[in-house]
Formats: C-alpha cells, sequence, structure tokens
C-alpha cells in the first residue's frame, strides 16, 4: 500500500533552503562590498614590501652594486643595468599600484621583478620562497582581476566619462 508522501515536511525543507539560499546570498554581497578593501590592503601589503627593497637598495648603492656582481646573477643584462632596473622598478612601480594608476602594469612589472629575485638567487631558504609565492600570488590577482574600485584609475574613468557625457559624446568607457 503506497501511502502519499505529506507535504508538510517539503515545504518546512524547501523554506530551510530558502533560508539558507537567502543567507548565502547576503554573505555573498557583503564579500562583494569588502573587495575594494581586500584589494586595497594587498595592495599596500606588496607595495610596502618592494618599497622598502628599493629604498634599502639606494640607501647603499655600493653594497648593491656589489650584490649584483657577486651574489645576484640576472640572466642576459649586465650587473650595473639589473641593478638600476631593480631598483628603479621596486620604487617606481609600488607607488603606481598603491595608488592604482596603471595597477595591472604594475603588478605585472612588479611580477617580474619578483621572479627575477627568484632565479638571481643561487639559493634561497624555503622561508624566503613562500615569502615570493605569496607576492607572486597577490601580484597575479591584481593583475588578472585589476586593483579595485578604491583606485586611481577607475577615479579617472569616472571623470572621464562623465565629461565625456557632459560634452555629448556617449557613455562608453575608456577602457
Amino acid at each position: 500500500m503506497n501511502r502519499p508522501i505529506p507535504r508538510r515536511p517539503v515545504r518546512g525543507a524547501a523554506a530551510a533552503l530558502a533560508r539558507c539560499f537567502g543567507l548565502y546570498q547576503r554573505g555573498v554581497q557583503v564579500l562583494n562590498h569588502l573587495q575594494p578593501l581586500a584589494a586595497l590592503l594587498a595592495r599596500a601589503y606588496v607595495a610596502q614590501v618592494f618599497f622598502l627593497s628599493g629604498l634599502t637598495k639606494l640607501r647603499d648603492w655600493s653594497v648593491t652594486l656589489a650584490l649584483f656582481q657577486d651574489e645576484y646573477k640576472v640572466p642576459l643584462l649586465p650587473p650595473e643595468l639589473a641593478a638600476v632596473m631593480g631598483t628603479a622598478g621596486e620604487l617606481v612601480l609600488p607607488v603606481l599600484l598603491l595608488l592604482g594608476l596603471g595597477g595591472r602594469f604594475a603588478a605585472l612589472g612588479l611580477s617580474v621583478v619578483n621572479v627575477m629575485a627568484v632565479l638571481s638567487l643561487a639559493e634561497i631558504a624555503p622561508a624566503a620562497l613562500q615569502q615570493h609565492l605569496t607576492w607572486g600570488v597577490l601580484l597575479a590577482t591584481l593583475a588578472l582581476y585589476g586593483a579595485g574600485k578604491w583606485t586611481l584609475d577607475a577615479w579617472l574613468c569616472q571623470r572621464y566619462v562623465a565629461l565625456g557625457r557632459a560634452a555629448g559624446g556617449g557613455h562608453n568607457s575608456p577602457t
């Protein structure tokens, strides 16, 4: 004898599932609102690391040159040029990244600096390699997904679009 399945537990389960889905959607909304802050924190962290490294190199240039001649084996570049390029990259690109001005370009540039730092050392301690991997993941994320909404790029884009609309130029974004 087949008995019909009572409807009440099904409604209760459906309501519980709907509540769970609603909580999930709310959680996603909260996380979406936190994305600009997370991108800013990631940019600030990575920028600080590389900028301070550049300042250290600049502080004692003779030691920096000696390191690039004896310790760091940068492929394809003379040690003096590698020292200048590496130091310039560590001083300029973090500022651009932090401000979010050419954020993806800055993240890609710092990725090159990061990879070259790892490749140029004959031996690298596991903890140091882990740091470079962490920086690399953060930089790759910023390069792939962008530097976030709280950037000069976003502000300039909004101004450009607003100026274009005011001048009758339409509503197309410059990117």
